[in-house]
């Protein structure tokens, strides 16, 4: 499933959300207090590129601070985001594995300094 899992997702918007995901870190990483958003926004763009079979191990005690700033300038945002995307797949059965990864990418969205994927 895993396989099969991440070719559909990243054939059917994986790609393009990647993408767009490396775009908006690269204009972050253009500053030098926009490099360590930078740096969690690659790490989602990873996540999204082939979600199926890794795990987010989130550490908010690592870097409270950084999560506060992230939550009130951006997580909020992409946590909801992708929270309503998992919701919409959850709808149909077919879609049910592909809401999962919608949120586990809102798990990351919420909090992604000190978090790893695995």
């Amino acid at each position: 499933m895993k396989i099969i899992g991440n070719i559909l997702w990243f054939v059917f918007g994986g790609f393009l959300m990647a993408l767009g995901y490396f775009l908006i870190g690269l204009i972050l990483c253009i500053t030098i207090i926009g490099i360590p958003f930078g740096m969690q926004i690659f790490k989602m763009g990873k996540l999204v590129l082939f979600p199926f079979g890794q795990k987010v191990d989130s550490n908010f005690g690592k870097h409270p601070i950084a999560n506060i700033i992230w939550l009130v300038l951006f997580g909020w945002e992409a946590a909801i985001s992708h929270l309503l995307l998992g919701v919409i797949y959850c709808i149909t059965i077919i879609g049910i594995p592909f809401g999962m990864q919608w949120f586990k990418l809102a798990k990351l969205a919420i909090f992604p300094f000190g978090a790893n994927l695995k």
